[in-house]
């Protein structure tokens, strides 16, 4: 997958016409998968490029100038989109600008002058423009006078549940990441970088553990965690708390990794972090020794959730 980030970079390579699609793709989660799929398979049929567009910063970011935490960072999002097979991600700096053009201006914009679009699709809930006035009734007007095709999928469902970046995102803050992994494809993941705690993991209890400064926004509800630790490109057990470690009166939200049978330096690196299950909620001890057999028992149960062939990576 190429990626572009002007429509002066792009153009040449959709000379002969594209088939696209347009979201933010938060989560880029299995409805979406659906969308660049069906994109996919109409470029594949009419011999045309396929095309993502997408903005960064998000479109909500710029207008409203807060918004939930987002669950894919724009290099996720880029990273998901690959592997999936697209031809091409055209990724647009999202201005205020952007925002106030009517919906017509932009398709002429972005769609027709820009990606020379022969066929466009799009979700069931998208709409653009100012005021988000343009709707897929105007997009098969638009269509029609500029000679595209225009097409609308449905929502996707699983499990009776409609696949929505809402609803993700409302099921990792519940700290129901279990229930997360149907909707996304995958576990839920955040990233961070390894950095100096106050060395009570290993010194104190025995357990040494990975303190994280993360990238990501979204973090789980505090609690401890069954996870896979990604740490250069290979996969290891462990289990990760999240809160606030009440056992010492700590008021910083932290996030720490035990990574099982391990022992490597790795502070500095980048570490990826997938969540399988919540273990249990976070709670004061009364003792370390309270504490120390505590953790010894969430590393045996995060070791044997991680053992079923069900929660692999």
């Amino acid at each position: 997958m190429h990626i572009f980030r002007s429509l002066t970079d792009i153009q040449p390579h959709v000379a002969q016409g594209s088939c696209a699609t347009i979201g933010n793709f938060d989560g880029v989660h299995l409805g979406h998968q659906a969308l660049l799929r069906r994109v996919m398979d109409s470029a594949r049929n009419s011999r045309l490029p396929s095309v993502a567009v997408t903005f960064d910063p998000h479109p909500l970011r710029v207008i409203l100038g807060k918004t939930p935490p987002f669950i894919t960072l724009t290099d996720q999002k880029i990273e998901i989109m690959d592997k999936l097979g697209l031809d091409y991600l055209l990724c647009l700096p999202f201005t205020r600008e952007m925002a106030g053009m009517e919906p017509e201006q932009f398709v002429l914009t972005f769609l027709i002058k820009g990606l020379n679009l022969k066929h466009l699709v799009i979700g069931y809930d998208y709409a653009f423009g100012k005021k988000r006035r343009g709707d897929f009734s105007l997009l098969q007007e638009l269509g029609t006078k500029y000679g595209f095709t225009a097409e609308q999928i449905g929502p996707v469902q699983k499990n009776g549940d409609t696949i929505s970046s809402t609803r993700i995102r409302e099921l990792v803050e519940q700290g129901r990441v279990h229930e997360a992994r149907p909707l996304l494809g995958r576990w839920y993941r955040v990233v961070g970088s390894v950095v100096e705690g106050r060395n009570r993991g290993g010194r104190l209890l025995g357990f040494p553990t990975a303190n994280l400064k993360l990238i990501d926004e979204l973090a789980p509800q505090p609690g401890v965690y069954a996870v896979w630790a990604e740490f250069q490109g290979q996969i290891h057990k462990a289990v990760a708390n999240i809160g606030y470690n009440p056992t010492f009166g700590n008021d910083a939200l932290s996030v720490e990794v035990h990574i099982m049978d391990f022992n490597k330096d790795i502070y500095g690196s980048e570490l990826r972090v997938h969540f399988v299950e919540r273990l249990r909620s976070e709670r004061k001890f009364d003792s370390l020794d309270a504490l120390m057999e505590q953790i010894y028992q969430d590393i045996a149960s995060g070791r044997e959730l991680l053992d079923r062939p069900a929660n692999a990576l």
